[in-house]
């Protein structure tokens, strides 16, 4: 009976590698190269020149101060550390253009009775078109000439994108205003409209959009009551108004 031959261990395998390496080096003679290099003489390093730490030395320079010869002889003068803060008022600008200060203002009673009045001339045109009150503030007749107008108005009943809505007063006169939509408001070519009619603080104005850019515009003068009585329908429309 043949018995299977055992394998040799780990240790085995180990020493007969290390064995077969020295052989290895013996053929390639590399046992007497190592010895000729440690007896070769090593390089010496060059010594590390010590620098010798610079030394300033520290003149003192006597400056003389430069004077003027008219006070040379004068002593000194002595500043004290305070410092002494000057207020300069720098004056606004003032232009006749924009010179607000000879407003005038309406009372509240008087601006009450302007709306009123506004409101029944409002009432006395009917519904067939679109109307709103506004009473005037002086950034609508003075200064910056920027018309506001009701933003529910607005959104039912004008363009929505940017363009031309035309004023026409009630004795026919066509004023054109760029519409800012997103703004709701009336920008250039309000002014105009504004000084053509002597619009003041408190006047109240009512706004009947009889086409769909143009409104008709009756204004109730504060504490002078309206400049006409409210025309009939059929002189104040031009066409039918439809919702935008």
């Amino acid at each position: 009976m043949v018995t299977a031959k055992a394998k040799p261990s780990y240790e085995e395998c180990r020493l007969r590698r290390v064995e077969e390496n020295k052989k290895r080096m013996e053929a390639l003679n590399l046992p007497m190269l190592s010895q000729a290099l440690r007896k070769k003489p090593s390089f010496k390093s060059s010594p590390m020149k010590q620098v010798k730490p610079r030394t300033v030395e520290k003149q003192t320079i006597a400056l003389s101060l430069r004077r003027s010869s008219r006070v040379a002889k004068m002593p000194a003068p002595v500043y004290n550390e305070q410092v002494h803060r000057v207020h300069v008022e720098i004056p606004r600008r003032t232009s006749n253009r924009r010179d607000l200060s000879n407003r005038v203002y309406a009372s509240d009673a008087a601006r009450a009775d302007a709306i009123e009045k506004a409101e029944k001339l409002e009432s006395r045109l009917g519904t067939e078109c679109p109307t709103f009150v506004k009473s005037m503030l002086q950034s609508h007749v003075t200064g910056g000439f920027w018309l506001g107008l009701p933003g529910y108005f607005c959104r039912g009943n004008l363009p929505k994108s940017d363009g031309v809505i035309s004023l026409m007063d009630e004795e026919g006169d066509e004023y054109p205003t760029i519409y800012l939509a997103r703004k709701t408001g009336l920008s250039g070519g309000w002014k105009a409209f504004a000084v053509a009619h002597g619009l003041v603080d408190g006047d109240a104005l009512v706004f009947q959009l009889v086409r769909s850019t143009a409104f008709k515009v009756y204004i109730i003068r504060v504490n002078r009551g309206s400049i006409s009585e409210a025309p009939s329908l059929g002189q104040s429309i031009t066409e039918p108004v439809q919702p935008v």
